[in-house]
């Protein structure tokens, strides 16, 4: 996939709760089981779990749909790798007409629990499900869009400090950091643009707070590369602009 196509993901992507009455076929299957394991060289802090079929575990979602389970140790940037290499999944998937949804709470771990294998000290953040979905969204799906978007924040609204006009680059970039899933649509990212420098924190870094900043730095990103910017999030929250760098997903054949 192209950053293009990245970008056109961002823009179809809406998090559907409504699947279809059967599981992804085999071959799609497979096609994520490797792209999870991929995924999962990218940090050692966490480890994605790829399960056939997690129908069960959650009673907001309805049909048939198989999950991408997110372990991982308890760490600031354990979430935000989560958040960055969470997403990409979810945008190729979008890509490839499936539907997906983030799923951080009102789910049953228990049920969870049983269907993989992890150490005691291992934390369970969720998981991210997939399946097959209609074209259009149901009735329930609908509503639910309509209460988290009734208020949606611009993202001007986002920034705590900006002492200067953003580059247009950055500006695309935070056009698509609107477009990020978010926890009832709370947003809860402050941004800074201080004598040229971008930043981004939250209040509670020891949250799935943090796993948005992830999601919402991969939007960034691929904003600001599709406008020529190269760059990279340090440990400090700041984006610093690196033309060596080259943001490149793991190349998979089509699901």
């Amino acid at each position: 996939m192209t950053t293009a196509d990245y970008i056109d993901a961002i823009k179809k992507r809406t998090s559907r709760r409504s699947f279809r009455a059967k599981l992804l076929d085999e071959e799609t299957r497979q096609v994520l089981r490797e792209l999870t394991d991929i995924i999962n060289t990218k940090s050692d802090g966490f480890n994605m779990i790829f399960v056939d079929d997690c129908s069960a575990v959650s009673k907001t979602l309805s049909g048939k749909f198989s999950a991408i389970v997110i372990t991982g140790d308890d760490k600031e940037q354990t979430r935000l790798d989560i958040g960055y290499w969470g997403e990409s999944i979810v945008l190729q998937c979008v890509s490839h007409g499936l539907g997906t949804c983030w799923i951080t709470g009102t789910y049953d771990e228990n049920k969870m629990l049983s269907l993989i294998n992890i150490d005691k000290k291992t934390r369970l953040y969720g998981f991210i499900a997939v399946g097959y979905v209609k074209d259009k969204l149901s009735v329930k799906e609908k509503a639910l869009y309509n209460m988290a978007h009734k208020q949606n924040k611009p993202y001007q609204k986002m920034f705590e400090v900006m002492d200067d006009k953003l580059p247009e680059e950055y500006a695309f970039g935070m056009k698509l950091v609107e477009m990020a899933p978010s926890d009832a649509n709370r947003r809860a990212i402050h941004f800074k643009y201080e004598e040229g420098v971008l930043s981004a924190y939250v209040d509670e870094p020891y949250s799935d707070k943090t796993i948005e900043l992830g999601i919402a730095e991969l939007h960034f990103n691929l904003g600001a590369r599709s406008k020529g910017v190269r760059g990279r999030w340090d440990i400090h929250g700041r984006f610093i602009p690196d033309n060596d760098t080259v943001i490149k997903f793991p190349e998979k054949k089509e699901v």
